[in-house]
């Protein structure tokens, strides 16, 4: 929800129009972006308006004292001059009495609240009990563009540690702590992203370049968590689910993700410092999914006949075809691309 708020404040939109322009007239002025029975509540005096929103008419109407009401949608403008009276129990860390007022709304209504300081020359946000300083596009720019050049240094290491993942499936040589370092990295780029594809929302218009960086530098790797969980998931008692391994992978800490054993632990193996150098077998998802214009259907129904990658690698065409949906051309389709995959990811190890 949060996300969704910063992208219609963000430049570009005729909201962040009116906040600029009530910034550059230095009155400061009191936003609520909703309007609901709990709001209703704490409105007093001031005047209903319901007319349509526009930047102008938020920044001459914030020259009065009072908050002025939007609808939900933000299209129109509901109220003028409103006096907001929160109660006073709820808690607040906010010192000045406007900002104090929109904390209080927002916790105590559930609608999103701005505050635009006069003093400071800032805006805030508080939604979701959170309370979010709205930067200049500059600023987020600058940090779209650090974390992106940070993001490609990640990046460029998942590569390597998966294409060493990936020859060392073919040589039946994966160990836990092979699998571990993966993930730890897969998740890692993935909350980089996250942070960035924040930036992009703030910004809005301007944010089509840092959005279109991020599009290519992070192509595959959602797909990716999921094959690796698949391809190593844990059976038997303490087997689980594929969307449980990648919630918790999302819930660990971020100082876990440095420690391979808590990562281990994470994907269902037992952590310890001997279970890292554990052999594990891959069930060919990852590799699977490679083989050109290769059905989802026909990757499970080939990974439940065969079992394991080693099994799916000495298959020979006539096997193959014993798989439901695998006739011959598509058998000696798979059966070469296997092949070829196999020997460029050796050749790229090696090199």
């Amino acid at each position: 929800m949060l996300r969704s708020i910063l992208a219609s404040m963000a430049p570009g939109t005729a909201l962040r129009e009116g906040l600029d322009r009530i910034l550059r007239g230095r009155t400061g002025g009191l936003i609520v972006l909703g309007w609901n029975r709990a709001v209703e509540g704490l409105c007093t005096g001031g005047f209903p308006i319901d007319t349509e929103f526009s930047a102008t008419r938020l920044r001459e109407l914030c020259k009065m004292d009072g908050a002025v009401v939007l609808s939900s949608d933000g299209t129109r403008i509901v109220r003028a001059s409103v006096h907001l009276m929160p109660d006073a129990s709820v808690s607040t860390d906010e010192s000045g009495t406007r900002h104090r007022t929109a904390q209080r709304v927002a916790v105590q209504t559930g609608v999103p609240v701005i505050a635009v300081s006069q003093s400071m020359n800032a805006i805030t946000l508080y939604a979701d009990g959170e309370r979010h300083r709205i930067e200049h596009p500059t600023v987020l720019q600058d940090r779209a563009n650090q974390a992106l050049a940070t993001l490609e240094k990640y990046k460029h290491r998942l590569d390597e540690v998966a294409g060493t993942l990936s020859a060392l499936e073919i040589e039946d040589l994966v160990t836990v702590r092979d699998v571990a370092a993966v993930s730890q990295r897969l998740e890692m780029v993935t909350r980089i992203s996250e942070e960035i594809a924040g930036y992009v929302s703030e910004l809005g218009t301007d944010g089509r370049l840092p959005a279109l960086q991020l599009e290519e530098l992070m192509a595959g790797v959602v797909d990716e968590r999921a094959l690796i969980v698949r391809d190593y998931l844990v059976a038997g008692r303490r087997a689980r689910s594929v969307e449980s391994v990648l919630e918790q992978l999302e819930g660990m800490p971020s100082a876990d993700l440095i420690d391979l054993a808590a990562m281990s632990v994470a994907l269902g193996f037992a952590g310890t410092p001997e279970s890292l150098d554990e052999a594990v077998s891959p069930r060919g998802y990852r590799l699977l999914a490679r083989v050109p214009r290769l059905p989802v259907p026909v990757i499970e129904r080939l990974v439940d006949h065969f079992g394991t990658l080693q099994r799916l690698l000495a298959a020979t065409p006539e096997e193959l075809t014993e798989v439901e949906g695998v006739g011959e051309t598509r058998a000696r389709g798979i059966r070469e691309s296997l092949s070829r995959l196999a020997e460029t990811t050796i050749l790229d190890r090696h090199l």
